[in-house]
């Protein structure tokens, strides 16, 4: 069965991104409906799938990473020039048997991801 995994880099640090909170949202056309919170580990990653066996089925997915929060702990004045605050993924599963890792590269002020394996 598949599963859905995720972790964070910061890319101006260099290390894992620890203690973000990522909630994972499921859309139905006008619905959201929340299906999980984790916190990222000090490797930077969750310590289990966000979704995985039936729980992962196709549709619509939102991460949202709390990226905020994180820049404005590792790095106190931040918040005096501020950018990202809630970093949200939208990414579709089209086949709940595979593996999705959907992570994020984190910097001040931008970010990227990538269907990963």
């Amino acid at each position: 069965m598949g599963k859905l995994t995720t972790h964070v880099l910061d890319l101006v640090r260099g290390k894992p991104g620890k203690g973000i909170r990522i909630d994972l949202y499921r859309l139905d056309g006008d619905k959201r409906e929340h299906l999980a919170s984790r916190v990222t580990n000090d490797d930077g990653r969750v310590d289990s799938p966000l979704l995985e066996d039936d729980a992962l089925t196709v549709g619509t997915y939102e991460s949202v990473f709390q990226a905020g929060e994180y820049l404005r702990l590792k790095e106190p004045d931040y918040q005096d020039r501020e950018f990202l605050d809630e970093v949200v993924i939208r990414f579709c599963v089209a086949d709940a048997n595979q593996h999705y890792h959907v992570p994020l590269l984190l910097s001040n002020y931008g970010y990227s991801t990538y269907r990963g394996s």
